[in-house]
């Protein structure tokens, strides 16, 4: 137990910042400043806005992006991410904040954010590349979809309806906007999304989302609009650390919830380092130590009142634009927000919640990246179906289904692309020393055959089917050296296809078997009588001048002295 304990000691220490961080930052401070301030602009309207979206209001959102921004920023595996509350994880918690009220979405936090170390420690980070391209292009365009409409209600102002279904509430929401339209909340949420959108393409480095929000607050608190509400109320600053919201006795109900955040926040946040690191040259995030960086994040964000936290690829690729060159900029980017938090809480409070939902809308249309989509569907039929699953699954479903749908899709299509690898060819046999009369005797009567590629479940029956309607021979050799991989299944049926030559009276031989393809034969007996009549030979021409031996016993070599292999009666010899 001490020396187990010792392990883990000693992998947590190893994930711990180190001088080469320090003396990282060291190297240009000033840029990384500005970088950070220019990322705490974009940030801000974002963190009111997904916090907002989540259910617990603003300063959630603003919370989060400051506990859980400083400590990724030390801890994380990545000097140029940036982190807070995101888009994808808003989707997550509303179903939550409707089944578990507030305490609930704080205790998943928590929990997720033991799950991100857990799997820091086991090492799991170089796990997340396997996850297909088309799934996370899938899951990002469905992502985007739900984003833009649950910001409905607050662009129409309109009340949110009851319910967690996206589909449903958009609905219900335009349903209610066509009885009572509230234009000023729809000018100012429109306006929000045109001018950013349009200066995104004008001016990219100009931060105009919160340029933005500052004309649509400054309008509606000119024209004195009541129908824009605004955010409300804000502390001004962020609440004192507390576990007073922990149940323990709903650890058991939240368990499923929290391991659906924790996966959430570890593939989004891998991702955003994945694409800080294309962006630049040189840089090469730590996965392992990110999970354990985010991991931190959200264990303290629930206890300043924060929602769940990941990488955001939007405010980190902002930040790689901006010229960051270490972890100082996204720290800077959460000291930022935190003297926001503190010294304009009142002005932050006056802001529209429709410009807020104008923000999120230009964000979700920019997150759909058309070029990748098209270049996606176009790559092969199997991605574009697994794009168009995962997306269809994100919005109809939720992100964990849609994950494990987009997944389950992309391996089904994966194996068979594989199992169609599978080949079983047959191949000419050498003529070595024999006659031309002797090798056409050979060819006629024995059938050499090459197996190629895997040869698993997927493949293996279809090998079966070609394999035991060989007909007129009297040997088949199998050659079996270029065998990629076998399992069970593949051994199995190759053992019954054996069987069926026997019983048809054909003798078959082996060649090339390796040391690894054995031990699944043995396995299943698939070796044994081959084994047992001496029928496993190491080379193809040890197996072929067998062949030629049990001919030999069979009196056909010695009947060709006589007769033409085209007249010859191979019905005596049955």
């Amino acid at each position: 137990m001490t020396s187990a304990f010792g392990r883990v000691l000693t992998r947590i220490m190893a994930l711990l910042p180190g001088r080469a961080d320090l003396a990282e930052i060291r190297r240009d401070p000033r840029r990384d400043l500005l970088a950070g301030l220019t990322v705490a602009i974009v940030a801000l309207p974002l963190a009111l806005g997904f916090g907002v979206s989540s259910g617990l209001g603003a300063e959630a959102g603003l919370a989060t992006a400051v506990v859980a921004g400083a400590l990724a920023a030390v801890f994380g595996g990545s000097s140029l991410q940036v982190s807070g509350p995101t888009g994808a994880m808003t989707v997550v918690l509303v179903p939550i904040v409707g089944e578990y009220g507030p305490s609930g979405v704080l205790t998943v936090g928590l929990m997720a954010g033991v799950m991100l170390v857990g799997l820091a420690v086991l090492r799991a980070g170089k796990y997340m590349q396997y996850v297909p391209a088309p799934v996370v292009e899938g899951f990002t365009l469905g992502i985007a979809c739900v984003i833009g409409l649950q910001q409905i209600p607050n662009a129409l102002g309109v009340s949110k309806p009851e319910g967690d279904r996206v589909l449903v509430v958009t609905w219900q929401a335009l349903e209610e906007f066509a009885k009572a339209p509230n234009w000023t909340a729809a000018g100012l949420a429109a306006s929000v999304a045109v001018v950013m959108l349009a200066g995104a393409r004008w001016r990219p480095t100009v931060p105009f989302s919160i340029v933005a929000v500052i004309a649509a607050t400054t309008v509606a608190q000119v024209a004195h609009m009541d129908e824009a509400k605004p955010i409300g109320v804000l502390p001004a600053g962020l609440p004192l650390p507390s576990l007073s919201f922990l149940d323990l006795g709903s650890v058991g109900t939240l368990l499923p919830p929290a391991v659906a955040v924790a996966a959430l926040a570890a593939l989004e946040s891998l991702l955003s380092a994945s694409v800080a690191d294309g962006m630049t040259v040189g840089q090469k995030h730590d996965p392992d130590r990110e999970l354990f960086g985010q991991g931190l994040a959200n264990i303290a964000a629930p206890l300043f009142g924060g929602v769940p936290a990941t990488g955001a690829i939007a405010r980190t690729a902002v930040n790689v634009r901006s010229g960051a060159g270490s972890r100082l900029a996204a720290l800077t980017h959460a000291t930022v927000l935190a003297v926001i938090v503190f010294a304009a809480a009142p002005l932050v409070s006056r802001i529209p919640l429709a410009a807020l939902a104008g923000v999120l809308l230009a964000t979700a249309i920019r997150m759909i990246e058309v070029g990748s989509l098209r270049a996606m569907a176009k790559a092969t039929r199997s991605d574009a179906v697994t794009l168009v699953l995962t997306a269809v699954a994100t919005l109809a479903l939720d992100l964990v289904y849609a994950v494990i749908i987009g997944l389950a899709v992309a391996g089904a299509l994966a194996l068979r692309a594989v199992a169609k690898q599978a080949r079983l060819d047959q191949v000419p046999l050498d003529r070595g020393d024999h006659s031309a009369e002797e090798h056409a005797l050979l060819m006629q009567h024995i059938v050499a055959y090459r197996i190629d590629g895997p040869l698993f479940f997927a493949a293996a029956h279809r090998f079966l089917l070609e394999l035991t309607e060989v007909a007129d021979v009297r040997v088949v050799i199998l050659r079996m050296s270029r065998i990629s991989t076998m399992d069970a299944t593949g051994a199995l049926v190759l053992k019954d296809a054996v069987e069926k030559l026997h019983r048809r009276g054909i003798l078959v031989l082996a060649s090339g078997i390796r040391p690894g393809q054995r031990q699944v034969l043995d396995s299943v007996g698939a070796l044994q009588s081959l084994r047992d009549e001496d029928r496993d030979y190491a080379t193809t021409p040890d197996a072929i001048r067998a062949a030629r031996d049990h001919l030999e016993r069979f009196g056909l070599l010695s009947a060709l002295r006589t007769q033409k292999p085209r007249t010859f009666d191979e019905g005596a010899l049955r």
